[in-house]
């Protein structure tokens, strides 16, 4: 299997580029925030759980979230590979992560990283807004908090990974077309 992280800041395209990958590659697309909503309209017990730490305003611990991880994994054998999108956020769940697939003889194979400027994803956040109907993504002092929390939080990530020579920047900006056509070239330069 060839396993990747999509990874970027909020407004960067990772949604719009994950439906391509998936379309060219045959990905399955673990977004943590899919996860949870299967498993709790699913009324599974990890869902359950879940639930339980949601309804009181907490986040779901990141034992829940690999449990998650874990079952989709072990129920997907025949997949070209796995997409992560939108996890790990923290170093914790990477190392959880990276745990986790040794557990199936599996890895992280490449983290692709898009770079779009502040300003850029701002913009792109404001667009999104008028026809997403996300309120988040319409008011500019949530957009620099989400982008904060991604700087402070999630870059770490990014870090962790590029110690293994995992982590590859790709100018985010672009057309579709022309940041979906590095994406690919870097993941069939590493799969090949």
């Amino acid at each position: 299997m060839f396993n990747i992280i999509l990874f970027g800041p909020p407004g960067s395209g990772k949604g719009t580029q994950s439906e391509k990958l998936i379309a060219q590659y045959g990905f399955k697309h673990i977004s943590t925030g899919d996860l949870l909503r299967s498993e709790i309209a699913g009324k599974t017990e990890l869902g359950l759980k879940a639930k339980s730490y949601m309804d009181q305003g907490q986040l779901v611990p990141d034992a829940v979230v690999i449990g998650m991880v874990d079952n989709v994994i072990a129920n997907n054998p025949d997949v070209y590979g796995f997409l992560f999108d939108g996890f790990p956020r923290t170093k914790a769940q990477a190392e959880a992560l990276d745990e986790l697939l040794l557990t199936h003889e599996e890895k992280i194979n490449l983290m692709l990283a898009l770079d779009v400027p502040e300003e850029e994803l701002i913009a792109r956040m404001m667009n999104r807004a008028k026809t997403s109907g996300r309120t988040d993504d319409a008011d500019p002092e949530i957009q620099k908090k989400r982008i904060n929390v991604y700087k402070n939080e999630t870059l770490a990530v990014a870090s962790y990974y590029n110690q293994f020579g995992k982590v590859t920047t790709i100018n985010g900006q672009g057309s579709i077309d022309e940041i979906f056509n590095a994406l690919r070239a870097e993941i069939d330069g590493h799969s090949g």
